[in-house]
């Protein structure tokens, strides 16, 4: 058996097809190329990718796991249509973990952390491409939640900005000193961290969540209930 796995190939080292699938066709609902409720044509993909469909429906399941993709009878794989009920409630789930994540990595960031913060922040002041403002966004977080050396909760985060990013970037292009009002709460926010304020920096990123809400919440159709995400209770 000893020889037998001497002579294993490596299979960990290229990424399946699915695999790079997943990526092109996640990274196009993130930064919005592929429209809601609009059908993802599995044929058309495969063809693109010259493969059969089989990598392209894993693909596509594994983007219904992580609440991107829903499939309709008649109409195949959509992209998810995210309601405004729905997105308070991710928020909500957003303030619940980020606060606490922040509070973890607090103790452990280091100034390569702080630079690194930093310098996603320089260029996102900067960037003119609206298509990456969401992307630095994320950069920015994860810079400061990797500190915490909590890859669970780390992961469970970043999927939920997945999920919401196409939003993100369209609440900062809609909003006139959008991108103005982000730069400074996520500054406010990194210097606290710096001084190893944990409760100050658990306030401003609660803070900054619901006021990134708040403004999400006025760009979705309304539904059957009152009061902004700030004003809603768990």
């Amino acid at each position: 058996m000893s020889l037998f796995l001497k002579n294993v190939p490596n299979l960990g080292i290229a990424p399946t097809s699915s695999e790079i699938i997943l990526k092109h066709l996640r990274d196009a609902i993130i930064k919005g190329e592929l429209p809601e409720d609009e059908p993802i044509r599995q044929d058309e993909i495969a063809k693109v990718f010259n493969v059969s469909k089989i990598p392209v429906r894993e693909a596509l399941k594994r983007l219904e796991s992580e609440g991107l993709v829903e499939f309709h009878r008649n109409r195949g794989a959509l992209v998810t249509r995210i309601s405004d009920f729905e997105l308070a409630q991710v928020c909500e789930v957003r303030v619940l973990l980020e606060v606490q994540i922040i509070k973890q990595a607090i103790p452990h960031l280091t100034e390569s952390h702080f630079a690194k913060a930093e310098a996603v922040l320089d260029e996102f002041l900067v960037l003119e491409d609206t298509a990456r403002w969401a992307e630095l966004n994320w950069a920015f977080h994860a810079a400061l939640y990797e500190a915490a050396q909590r890859p669970f909760l780390f992961n469970m985060i970043r999927s939920i900005h997945d999920k919401i990013e196409r939003y993100l970037r369209l609440q900062i292009e809609k909003s006139e000193d959008g991108k103005k009002i982000a730069d400074e709460e996520h500054r406010a926010i990194l210097e606290a961290c710096r001084i190893g304020d944990e409760e100050l920096a658990a306030r401003l990123m609660e803070q900054h969540i619901h006021q990134v809400c708040d403004k999400l919440l006025a760009l979705l159709p309304k539904a059957d209930y009152s009061g902004t995400f700030s004003k809603m209770t768990l």
